[in-house]
């Protein structure tokens, strides 16, 4: 019986050990989960920044964008502005919309730092991001089709290439397309962020 009553000790103390040991196992892997969804939520903050300065450079680019040229008549003066195309119009609308919508959001990225496994900001963020996507995308497109006029033209419709004359509008419109297709992949890698802290949930 005392060899029965040891051998029941022992095994009891080895159980106990294995639990004891397995403790540290499993509190030591929480916080490299939540430390992966802090990054994550670190590099979505740092990319915002990034696209508000992208989006807000192309608005701004865009708005200022007018040359005249040196010579001129009494009734005529030749000028060139982003107003005078509806599609430039719509461009630095989008992108002023688009810009203020990330100021907007960087509080809820700041949420998703501190709560890295909140749901519900990381999901309203990827949902808006979607959206703004689509608008940047839709903008920057319609003005690279103007870009693309007014440095070739288009001779079957006799439309001449006017970047030869007004060189510094084109210059800025397409630094301003250029920033606006920054903006879109920025997102683009914001969403893929979003969506894959979210499968990780």
């Amino acid at each position: 019986m005392a060899n029965g009553d040891s051998i029941s000790i022992e095994v009891q103390e080895a159980k106990a050990a294995a639990k004891l040991e397995k403790v540290p196992m499993l509190a030591h892997q929480k916080p490299e989960k939540k430390g992966w969804k802090k990054g994550i939520a670190i590099t979505d903050f740092v990319l915002r920044l990034g696209a508000i300065a992208a989006a807000l450079g192309a608005a701004t680019t865009m708005g200022t964008s007018d040359e005249t040229l040196p010579f001129f008549t009494q009734f005529f003066q030749f000028e060139a502005s982003y107003d005078d195309l509806p599609a430039l119009t719509f461009f630095v609308i989008a992108m002023a919309i688009v810009g203020g919508y990330l100021v907007l959001s960087l509080p809820f990225s700041v949420v998703t730092i501190v709560r890295p496994h909140a749901v519900g900001p990381r999901l309203l963020l990827l949902l808006l991001d979607t959206v703004a996507l689509t608008l940047t995308t839709s903008c920057g497109a319609s003005a690279a089709a103007i870009v693309y006029l007014a440095h070739n033209g288009n001779p079957s419709a006799n439309w001449m290439a006017v970047c030869q004359q007004f060189g510094d509008f084109c210059q800025g419109v397409s630094g301003a397309v250029v920033s606006s297709f920054v903006a879109v992949v920025i997102f683009l890698c914001l969403i893929v962020l979003s969506a894959c802290a979210l499968r990780r949930t």
